[in-house]
């Protein structure tokens, strides 16, 4: 399988396939040089090979690989990946993804859950993070099988907590219920950008629609950690990211992770500007000064580096609000 952004191979052999489909007649678009603060180092240690054969050996797919995440090297070397559940083909086509779009009709593979388990398992993981693509072909756009993951980890791993990122499960009653149901630690949906840029950067999602799924999810567990995540980059102003802050608590999100968006191939989304270190520190002072209990803002921040690390301070965070220390 070729994951460049620019095709992919069918399973088994046979002709390599565009990997964006919907990308491919169209005009490229400048790929701007990254600034000396954007670098990150090629991936070379053994433990980086040890869950690089986890991941093989268990047939899984990871978002590290398939969004083409700067961070690869260094999570992976901690033995922390973020596993991508519900196949390889996403049913939306965002300007920004670098995740193989098209049609998955309607296969979902039942053996999936155990394998994560096992996985979660043999890395040792006290933190995993859950992913998928979006399904919206299937008629609980995938959250029964999400449900199934947090199940299998939960009895291979007791003491694992259990970060899930999914997607918005539009016009699918009783998906983000099936989810919560299953108990997992952190309910994470990212907004991804701002608002005026929808149309063109996630123009098969709705800001307000995203907004409140994740203040339902708080709803139907109060106990559960909320999560959400920015790009910035894509042409949003400043006055934008603050209002999305503002968007994000008033509807409970608890922990923000905000990255610089970085243009995966020609036919991707351009980056429009590349926000300073400065900069993030200076989103991070406003988040924490709203209110939210853990912000990551960094250039490569993504949302779910670190997030074991994260996970810990989201807790210890909580009790001290409540005055428990």
């Amino acid at each position: 399988m070729i994951k460049d952004g620019n095709a992919t191979g069918a399973k088994g052999g046979g002709a390599a396939r565009p990997r964006h489909p919907e990308k491919a007649h169209k005009p490229d678009n400048p790929v701007r040089r990254k600034p000396d603060w954007i670098r990150v180092r090629a991936p070379s240690s053994p433990r980086f090979a040890a869950t690089r054969r986890i991941v093989r050996e268990g047939g899984l797919a990871t978002v590290c690989e398939e969004a083409a995440c700067p961070n690869l090297g260094q999570c992976w070397a901690r033995r922390h990946a973020t596993f991508m559940i519900l196949g390889e083909v996403c049913t939306r086509a965002c300007a920004f993804c670098n995740v193989a779009t098209g049609k998955p009709g309607g296969y979902v593979d039942a053996g999936e859950p155990a394998r994560v388990a096992e996985a979660v398992a043999k890395m040792g993981l006290r933190h995993a993070v859950i992913t998928s693509v979006d399904r919206d072909d299937l008629a609980d756009g995938g959250a029964g099988h999400f449900a199934a993951v947090i199940r299998a980890i939960r009895a291979a791993s007791p003491d694992t907590t259990i970060e899930v990122l999914t997607p918005d499960f539009r016009n699918k009653d009783g998906a983000l219920e099936t989810v919560i149901e299953a108990g997992p630690d952190v309910f994470n949906h990212n907004l991804e950008t701002a608002p005026s840029l929808y149309p063109a950067i996630r123009p098969g999602a709705r800001y307000d629609h995203s907004l409140k799924l994740l203040k339902r999810a708080k709803a139907l567990d109060p106990e559960i950690f909320t999560k959400s995540g920015i790009m910035v980059g894509l042409g949003e102003t400043r006055a934008e990211i603050s209002q999305v802050m503002r968007d994000m608590r008033a509807h409970g999100v608890e922990f923000i992770t905000i990255g610089q968006y970085l243009q995966p191939t020609p036919k991707h989304a351009s980056v429009e500007r590349f926000w300073t270190p400065e900069e993030f520190e200076d989103f991070a002072r406003e988040a924490y000064e709203l209110g939210f209990l853990v912000v990551a803002s960094s250039p490569l921040t993504r949302s779910s580096h670190n997030a074991d690390a994260d996970f810990e301070k989201l807790r210890a965070a909580r009790e001290r609000r409540r005055g428990g220390g």
